[in-house]
């Protein structure tokens, strides 16, 4: 087995020179990205559509998010499959298969002609959706030493970022149409065309088989780490406020500020352009504040935009407020997934799977919450009310952060 925080042997003893080698690494992370994009624009595309599934159904705001709460609830428990796939099998090679499934759920989605067949549908395609980011990053991390693993992961999520801002656009566009239901199909061809040379790539892999071991056994080894606790616990509530908040911007800009859903739905684009600032500048962020000043940065610029989005009248700063948000987020969760990949490198599958899993189901939590929070108050008071809620879970996190020693 290689050794943690080490490139394994596949790319050491690659033949070739060493710019192929670099090159071939990242021609894999870029189809990855490629993949990410899909995926997390699958997650975010029914957020804008909320309002138009309302009417078209006849649902209340609430009923009509378990497009979203039941995509995150697959999204998270699948992660307890495809951990243990990955690290048994190879984590390329269950990307490539799992995206391909979640191409055939995500027409199932486009094929849906009532509400209860496009909720089977949406639970279909977060369960196999679920492998690819979590996957991806546990691949970095066994390719990736760790001194150069944020960095990294960080431009490998701008695939995940972009994806955010186009699934919510999507969304926004579809809601203004009589054919709303159209972007599942492109998504389903995106994801199908990514998988596969995904699983072309793979079999440059000559090593796809990890360690074979019990995956409840081998969870059971993860949380027994305090740092890894800390890790899972603050990731959850991370889910709980951030997701929360951000699944109801469209929604709180359609019915507050008066925007059109099209126009609404593009607000995420801020929030994906901040995050895409952050992986732009990355290492000299890391650089210079080091994980602790990019938790607590990333915790006050993030409580800071959703505070501007919720109480600003104007489009400008509601961009600027979406950005801000983006920023913060990517700040604080980028820490946060970098320290993930280090809870147990000789169980990285299964501990990015419990990572993954326990972000998913907090943001299941967060939205289901909100939906019913923002029927009786109004999307206002509930986004304030998350952005107050991350200052303690960002700040903790930082504290803990700075009185643990650094990762290997």
């Amino acid at each position: 087995m290689d050794r943690p925080g080490r490139a394994p042997s596949w790319i050491a003893n690659a033949n070739g020179s060493a710019p192929s080698r670099a090159s071939a690494l990242k021609r894999c992370i870029f189809l990855l990205s490629l993949a990410a994009f899909a995926s997390s624009a699958s997650m975010r595309v029914t957020d804008a559509l909320l309002p138009r599934l309302a009417a078209e159904f006849s649902l209340g705001i609430a009923a009509s998010a378990r497009v979203i709460t039941g995509f995150a609830v697959a999204y998270g428990l699948m992660q307890m499959l495809f951990g243990p796939l990955g690290d048994r099998f190879g984590k390329l090679r269950v990307i490539a298969l799992a995206g391909g499934v979640a191409a055939v759920a995500s027409l199932a989605c486009f094929a849906a002609r009532d509400f209860p067949g496009l909720v089977a549908a949406r639970v279909a395609a977060g369960a196999f959706c679920a492998c690819i980011i979590p996957l991806a990053m546990a691949w970095i991390g066994d390719v990736v030493p760790y001194e150069e693993r944020q960095p990294v992961l960080a431009r490998f999520l701008l695939g995940q970022i972009f994806g955010l801002a186009g699934g919510a656009a999507l969304g926004g566009f579809a809601a203004q149409g009589a054919a709303w239901r159209w972007p599942f199909a492109l998504l389903a061809a995106w994801l199908a065309i990514a998988c596969a040379l995904l699983a072309w790539q793979s079999r440059a892999d000559p090593a796809p088989r990890g360690r074979a071991g019990h995956f409840l056994h081998d969870l059971a080894r993860v949380v027994r780490v305090r740092w890894a606790r800390v890790v899972i616990v603050t990731v959850f509530l991370e889910g709980v406020v951030v997701f929360g908040a951000l699944a109801f911007i469209p929604t709180h800009l359609h019915f507050a500020r008066h925007l059109e859903l099209a126009r609404a739905g593009l607000a995420l684009v801020a929030f994906a352009a901040g995050g895409a600032l952050f992986a732009i500048g990355a290492r000299a962020a890391l650089r210079g504040l080091g994980e602790v000043g990019l938790a607590l940065g990333g915790t006050v610029i993030l409580a800071g935009g959703f505070l501007v989005v919720a109480l600003a009248q104007r489009q400008p700063a509601i961009a600027f407020g979406c950005c801000a948000a983006g920023l913060g987020f990517y700040m604080l969760h980028n820490t946060l997934q970098t320290n993930a990949t280090q809870m147990s490198p000789e169980r990285r599958g299964a501990a990015m799977a419990l990572f993954a899993s326990m972000l998913f189901l907090g943001q299941s939590a967060g939205v289901a919450l909100s939906g019913t929070l923002v029927e009786r108050f109004g999307t206002a008071p509930v986004m304030l009310a998350m952005a107050a809620a991350i200052l303690p879970i960002g700040f903790a996190f930082a504290w803990l952060r700075h009185t643990r020693p650094a990762s290997p």
